[in-house]
């Protein structure tokens, strides 16, 4: 699965191409609560298919029922009232009242403000998909007196801008995804990548692990990680992410990726093999503090996982938040969850309790002081916090 608006746009090209009408909707203003955010996009074609979104479901009903006649029936003479419109952009609200927000599903006091497309030109969405597949981030500037488009280079920040003139849009290419080691944990954190948006990459140098290999939409490099990290090229929209267990594999790649520009760059492991890597890059290969200070580790959310699956869920949900500009309390960060805990944990040794899942800080409710188990008697099913990673 690639980039959302990728997507979107290829499958608009196509229809396109095809010789389809079809409207291109953008949302360029939100107030309140919003099912989706400014710059989300969605394609509808002629006869009612859609690609993308712009609400939980109920704006996109109204658009089809409004610019196509897909949803009449065949005898209906409706059909020219039900057509997408000639000319220039329209500007259409919803969400204006609570009445017609409930009527569209949007969240309490939601309003949405779209503007429409009627057949964008298929040779400026050509070139648009051609440059976002070779990496470029580009703006898009769409007329709103005649509704042609003009392609222009655009950087990271260059948000959605619009005017009585014109609509700004930018599009940046996918986020990319390296992952080291084709384990198991790697299959369930690189599915999960795929679903997300990302185009993922697996690099493992192991014979035995690629042969096992089954996720699809996944590239698989069989060279050394430090080599597959070079010629990765890694930029803001990229992250970098160890799982072999293996520091001869897992440093080789951390090297190169710390000095990269990815917005992310960590490895799997405990607290105290993420401080051995740490001493070890800075005692044998003279990485500074400030260059170390970008390694993420033990990576992951707090979430009590144990399995490869839940380990991965932990994983990714750090890595979006990073991506979305999400600054996460310490106390939901692995090491510092962890630490807590071990503090708790012997706190509770020395006033004589038994522990049988203590919370971390962010967890107060189940951390009364108070034994865990009703019996005063020691009871075999309770345990001290086990050794899971997130």
């Amino acid at each position: 699965m690639e980039n959302l608006d990728l997507s979107v746009l290829r499958t608009l090209l196509d229809w396109r191409l095809s010789g389809r009408r079809a409207v291109l909707v953008t949302v360029v203003r939100t107030w309140g609560s919003a099912p989706r955010p400014v710059g989300s996009i969605m394609a509808l074609s002629e006869d009612g298919q859609v690609v993308g979104s712009v609400s939980g479901g109920c704006i996109e009903d109204d658009l089809i029922h409004r610019f196509t006649p897909a949803c009449l029936p065949e005898q209906s003479t409706c059909h020219d009232r039900h057509a997408i419109p000639h000319g220039p952009p329209q500007r259409v609200t919803y969400g204006v009242d609570a009445d017609e927000a409930h009527r569209f599903g949007l969240p309490c006091g939601g309003t949405l403000d779209l503007v429409l497309e009627f057949d964008p030109d298929a040779a400026v969405l050509q070139a648009l998909v051609q440059r976002l597949a070779c990496g470029e981030m580009v703006q898009r500037v769409l007329s709103m007196a005649d509704g042609s488009a003009q392609l222009h280079p655009a950087q990271a920040g260059d948000g959605l801008c619009l005017n009585e003139q014109s609509l700004r849009n930018t599009f940046g290419p996918e986020y990319r995804m390296l992952l080291i080691g084709a384990g198991q944990l790697t299959e369930y954190l690189a599915t999960m990548a795929v679903f997300s948006g990302f185009a993922v990459t697996v690099c493992d140098p192991r014979e035995e692990y690629r042969r096992a290999w089954s996720v699809p939409n996944v590239r698989l490099e069989t060279g050394m990680p430090d080599d597959v990290v070079r010629a990765f090229m890694p930029d803001r929209r990229c992250c970098v992410i160890a799982l072999t267990h293996d520091p001869k594999l897992d440093d080789l790649a951390l090297l190169e990726a710390l000095t990269s520009e990815a917005f992310y760059v960590g490895a799997i492991g405990s607290r105290r093999n993420n401080d051995a890597r740490r001493e070890r890059m800075k005692t044998h290969f003279d990485l500074n503090d400030e260059t170390l200070s970008k390694l993420r580790g033990p990576i992951g959310l707090y979430i009590g996982s144990k399995t490869p699956p839940e380990i991965a869920v932990s994983v990714m949900a750090e890595i979006l938040a990073v991506k979305n500009g999400v600054r996460l309390p310490r106390s939901m960060v692995v090491a510092a969850a962890k630490d807590h805990l071990v503090t708790k944990r012997h706190s509770l040794v020395e006033l004589g309790s038994i522990v049988t899942d203590p919370a971390p800080p962010h967890d107060r409710s189940r951390l009364d002081g108070e034994s865990c188990c009703p019996s005063l008697e020691p009871d075999p099913r309770c345990h001290f916090w086990g050794t899971g990673y997130a």
